[in-house]
């Protein structure tokens, strides 16, 4: 058994937000799991080649969508998944940041980030 913090760990900057990644592959869990930030107003286009992820909303609001224009509207209590590892667009609401706990299978190592473009998704 182990305990770790929001504080034990250093925050993440992936692009439009922060993520505290609490559980990695280190860790020997079978999963990650991280508490994600995404900054107000921002749209992230994102895509996990090697993971599934699924997100739970704790707070803020915000959108889910995929590119097949599949829309999910997020407020604390909604959880989505990306069970195909669909690219998709993720978008927190203009005047508020969007909390989320993530949970990645197979877990990701930790110091992953995304390099964020109008060219296309970014991937890791």
């Amino acid at each position: 058994m182990f305990a770790k913090s929001k504080d034990d760990v250093a925050p993440v900057h992936w692009g439009n937000g922060t993520s505290h990644r609490l559980l990695v592959e280190s860790d020997n869990m079978g999963f990650a799991l991280a508490h994600t930030v995404v900054h107000a107003g921002t749209e992230s286009k994102l895509e996990y080649r090697r993971t599934l992820e699924a997100c739970y909303c704790i707070g803020g609001s915000g959108s889910v969508e995929d590119t097949n224009g599949n829309l999910i509207e997020l407020r604390p209590g909604v959880l989505y998944a990306l069970n195909d590892n669909d690219p998709h667009y993720l978008r927190a609401s203009a005047d508020e940041d969007l909390e989320l706990i993530s949970v990645f299978n197979p877990p990701i190592r930790g110091d992953e980030k995304h390099t964020l473009s109008d060219a296309g998704f970014s991937s890791y």
